[in-house]
């Protein structure tokens, strides 16, 4: 059956459909001789909406400052949108923070205390105006705590206590947990110790000593995760005694009346203080809990996943232990948002008519009605009548033109129906069908079985053939007038559309072809257009996985390197001016699982943990295994463990891990394999940390030696954090006299310590002693280590240098020479060397060590023609031995009264002659050198004259240096000169003279050249 479109002429339709010619009336509709302004007005209608506004969660800590409420609506004319805050409409042009853009609001500087509410959007054109569902904005925050210092809670042994939180501001919910003494070091709950969710208090049934300490709420947003800390509470013993068994008292427990929306997870609380620690039970009253429910948190949480009706009821948990017991009940109501079970439909009717509508949801509690018209509320008046979800109008007037919705509604929430257009005909008094085919002699339609005229004036022809091709004229009269139009009717052959295949099976990375065949009327042209999942492909934002290739009658769509996410129906539309058809393949996409769900740590011990979580989607290809995985503070990264059992199959939701280290804080997450791979891993599991216990970790690395004169010193590698178990961490440490019997123990109570020294100036030096290192904690002595000889302290070297020299070797050096002192306890490692002016005290003097055990050593430096003092001194890691006797070196001359005359690129030099003293070796000669700065190549002139001649062969900056030789070497250097020359240029004639202790000096300051003396 078809319908012939009055939305251009000439229309085409294809057999063996059937034919409508409809026209719909309009109030006072002009006469209209043109059928495309006619057929204009019959394709407008009201607004629909295709996107309304949904719940928006805004994190007030976002860098991007700026809310966009959606709101989009079809309609002809196109809509125009107003939007309401809290039942107010909102002033764009009021508010600059304020802007509508294609019918959405954008809310820039968005505030929580200007911003928050329930937001509607209304759009409307010239057929009426219609009002979007409740769309709720929040805004995501978490304050900060008061920081005013807290109070210490003090209370005796076995006693029970309860540390409040005291949350900041915040929105939505926060998750809580409590830090002991330090962050990260997180409270572990179990059957003593339970952290609320509700109120936030850390709730400790049973008073330990280990449980002395500073204790911290931390708060956490799940929406923006940023994180607070509350200050420290401090938590102390009382020493007035140990409290006695107490009968349990329940501090924490759900509502009384626990009203639950249907599909969510409800958790109810239930802990109690008592000594001994109480056990948690739970029952439903008159009924059995649901086989769903967990207990969580060593039973103080019932948990009830995808609550329904049927799960609501009185529930009770029960605390007992020997003293007594005690029970709370209270009733767990589950409610339902309205929900629609019938709709209605857009009506079209005469003037004068009765108009029934009746819309009708189910809920819980049971839902009410309103209705709405063009956005507005209706109440029950004169000819109009609302009785539970029933809408009545008597006799409809022009009046009552426009759009309607339903709205249902509960204490929970509401619902809106779609819009519904209630569209008026003028009544008539005459109508007539012209009927022009190609049937001789026939002027008017001949009404039959075959060709029916509908109540709406719609004209409908059954099994069309080629015989009904021709004119039709439609003709409406009343009493303002007549208007009449045209339609051309031509009956081609119905096209017909194959896709294939129509459903396959891929594997991710692979490729797909899919082909799309249309058989039609050749004298029509095809359109094709590929859709996936009812919305059109964009071939040019696709990543390049999309490819369209189409000949005359078909389209093939290949899809390259398949990803989980192109699985979905892949449709194929083909068109032609006559009609449209549309097929579809489905595509399935086996790939890695995705991501299990939440991962919960059902229990915790000191070496294991066991783990549940929820079943993600296997990808068309069955799950086989899981791997479960940890994270702690010591590990690099996500790693593998062990598991109970084995291998965890991917029938199982819960395993256990084990061969975990105690009292290290975990995070455990699960991944899931299936033949084509491993997926994604899940999300962490909250931070847990494992039970103490005895520590099993010995230290390793003793060794020792060194030290003072009587101590033993005992050094080893410190026992990771990691492998502690438990708080109140240290060594022992144990030593014997190799030979003797009974160990000596001593306590290093420190967990970082490194080293222990023993002093007895009992035992002389290089004593050996058995030694073992153990370690401790709260919970008990663990192992030592393996037993190692190490010897006492051989002390500071008691013996001084011998055979001790020391002789000039130029002007500024002295070479000191000694032979290590005969053997003995404290054997020297270095030696260090102090010498003085024989002219100054020994205080003032200078010291050098050398790098190792060396038994030379050449002092620099120093000053020529002076006598010096030198000792020498060995000395080790414990302290220095004596010195030696002072032995005397005197440093030689140097060459004095330096003169020089300079003519052209020649230099004269000449200085008084050295003359060597009673004790010294005579001088045999002097060295001149000459450098150019900036050249690694010097000259050496040597001369037994007190004078030479120097040439400069360029120009440049020359230093010039000259030292006395004799057998015994080089003397000290004299003053440098320092002349800088002009290459090219001729240089004038000049006297200079300078002397090593007191000078004075000419610089003639010419272009060519500059002289003048540095003195060293």
């Amino acid at each position: 059956m078809g319908k012939l479109s009055m939305t251009s002429v000439p229309t085409v339709h294809t057999s063996p459909y059937s034919i409508h010619i409809g026209i719909s009336y309009v109030p006072n509709i002009a006469i209209l001789s043109n059928v495309k302004a006619l057929q204009t007005n019959l394709n407008k209608f009201g607004p629909v909406f295709i996107h309304e506004p949904d719940d928006i969660m805004f994190p007030l800590s976002s860098d991007e400052k700026k809310v966009v409420m959606h709101c989009e609506a079809r309609g002809n004319p196109p809509p125009t949108y107003r939007w309401f805050i809290n039942g107010t409409e909102m002033d764009s042009e009021a508010d600059y923070r304020y802007s509508l853009i294609d019918g959405n609001l954008v809310i820039m500087n968005a505030s929580e205390t200007v911003d928050h509410g329930k937001y509607q959007c209304r759009a409307g054109n010239s057929f009426g105006t219609v009002l979007s569902r409740d769309a709720l904005l929040q805004f995501a925050y978490v304050g900060a705590f008061s920081p005013k210092a807290r109070g210490g809670v003090s209370v005796r042994e076995g006693q029970g206590v309860v540390l409040m939180c005291t949350p900041p501001p915040h929105s939505p919910e926060i998750i809580y947990s409590w830090v002991f003494n330090e962050f990260p070091s997180f409270v572990a709950e179990d059957s003593r110790r339970f952290i609320s969710q509700d109120t936030g208090n850390l709730y400790i049934s049973k008073v330990q000593p280990s449980d002395v300490g500073s204790y911290i709420c931390l708060v956490k947003n799940p929406v923006t995760n940023a994180r607070v800390l509350s200050p420290p509470t401090p938590l102390t013993l009382k020493t007035d005694g140990v409290m006695g068994e107490y009968e349990p008292k329940i501090e924490v427990h759900f509502s009384p009346s626990v009203l639950a929306p249907k599909g969510v997870t409800v958790r109810l609380e239930c802990f109690a203080l008592g000594n001994p620690v109480p056990t948690i039970t739970w029952r439903k009253i008159n009924g059995n809990i649901p086989k769903k429910a967990r207990l969580r948190k060593s039973q103080a949480v019932l948990e009830i996943p995808n609550i329904q009706l049927e799960d609501s009821g009185i529930y009770e948990c029960k605390a007992e232990n020997p003293r007594g017991g005690t029970a709370f009940k209270g009733h767990l109501q589950v409610y339902t948002l309205p929900q629609w079970v019938r709709m209605i439909n857009d009506t079209q009717m005469d003037s004068g008519e009765k108009l029934q509508w009746e819309c009708k949801a189910m809920g819980r509690p049971r839902p009410t009605y309103r209705w709405l018209r063009n956005g507005l509320p209706l109440t029950s008046q004169g000819r109009l009548e609302l009785h539970n979800g029933e809408m009545t109008i008597h006799k409809v007037q022009p009046m009552d033109s426009g759009m309607y919705q339903c709205v249902a509604e509960n204490k929970y929430g509401s619902i809106y129906s779609n819009p519904l257009n209630l569209n008026l005909n003028l009544k008539r008094s005459g109508f007539l069908f012209v009927c022009d085919s190609h049937r001789a002699g026939i002027d008017f339609c001949v009404l039959s079985y075959r060709i029916i005229l509908l109540r709406n004036n719609t004209l409908k022809i059954v099994n069309s053939s080629r015989a009904d091709e021709g004119n039709y004229v439609c003709r409406a009269e009343n009493q303002l007038g007549s208007a009449e139009m045209t339609a051309m009717l031509w009956v081609k052959e119905a096209m017909r559309v194959a896709l294939s295949p129509s459903r396959v099976e891929v594997t991710v990375g692979e490729s797909v072809v899919l082909s799309c065949r249309a058989t039609h009327d050749t004298s029509l042209d095809v359109a094709f257009q590929w859709f996936f999942n009812q919305k059109p492909i964009n071939f040019h934002h696709d990543g390049g996985h999309f490819e369209s290739i189409q000949t005359s009658s078909t389209v093939d769509l290949m899809i390259r390197s398949i990803l989980l996410k192109h699985a979905g129906k892949y449709g194929c539309r083909a068109q032609t001016s006559a009609d449209t058809v549309f097929a579809e393949a489905e595509l399935l996409v086996r790939g890695p699982p995705g991501p299990p769900g939440v991962v919960i740590v059902e229990e915790i011990t000191e070496t294991t943990a066991t783990l549940s979580w929820t079943r993600g989607l296997d990808n068309h290809s069955p799950i086989s295994t899981y791997n479960l995985q940890a994270r702690s503070p010591f590990s690099l990264g996500w790693q593998t463990v062990k598991t109970d059992p084995e291998t965890v199959t991917g029938d199982m939701e819960s395993a256990m891990a084990v061969e975990l280290n105690p009292w290290v804080e975990y995070e455990f997450r699960v991944v899931a394999s299936n033949a084509i791979g491993t997926g994604d891993p899940s999300a962490p599991s909250r931070g847990v940390r494992t039970k103490e216990a005895v520590p099993s970790v010995a230290p390793v690395n003793v060794s020792g030696g060194n030290g003072r004169r009587h101590e033993l010193v005992i050094s080893w590698e410190p026992v990771s954090e990691e492998f502690q178990n438990g708080e109140g961490f240290g060594y022992i440490v144990a030593f014997r006299a190799n030979g003797t019997r009974g160990w000596k123990e001593k306590m290093v109570t420190s967990a970082d310590s490194t080293m222990y020294k023993y002093r007895d100036e009992t035992f002389p030096p290089l004593t050996p002693f058995e030694v073992k290192v153990g370690v401790y904690n709260n919970k008990g002595d663990g192992p030592f280590s393996k037993v190692v000889i190490i010897h006492s302290a051989e002390g500071e070297p008691r013996e001084l240098p011998i055979d001790v020299r020391a002789y000039s070797i130029s002007s500024s050096e002295i070479r000191v020479t000694w032979k290590p002192p005969n053997p003995g306890p404290g054997k020297p490692r270095r030696y260090e060397v102090s010498f003085w002016k024989d002219s100054e005290q020994e205080e003032s003097g200078s010291k050098q060590q050398t790098v190792r055990n060396e038994t030379s050593m050449i002092l620099t430096g120093l000053e020529g023609n002076s006598a010096y003092l030198v000792t020498v001194k060995g000395f080790n890691s414990i302290g220095h031995g004596p010195p030696s006797a002072a032995v005397t070196a005197k440093t030689r001359k140097s060459p004095n009264n330096l003169m020089w005359i300079q003519e052209g690129n020649n230099v004269s030099l000449s200085w008084d002659p050295v003359k060597a003293k009673a004790n010294e070796s005579d001088v045999i000669g002097y060295m001149v050198l000459l450098k150019q700065e900036g050249r690694a190549h010097n000259q050496v002139t040597r001369t037994i004259n007190p004078s030479t001649i120097l040439s400069l062969p360029e120009g440049g900056t020359y230093v010039i240096e000259v030292r006395a030789l004799s057998e015994g070497g080089e003397g000290a250097v004299s003053s440098q000169l320092r002349l800088v020359t002009s290459s090219g240029e001729p240089l004038s004639t000049h006297r200079h003279m300078t002397s090593v202790i007191t000078f004075s000096w000419t610089a003639c300051f010419l272009c060519a050249v500059i002289l003048f003396p540095v003195l060293n």
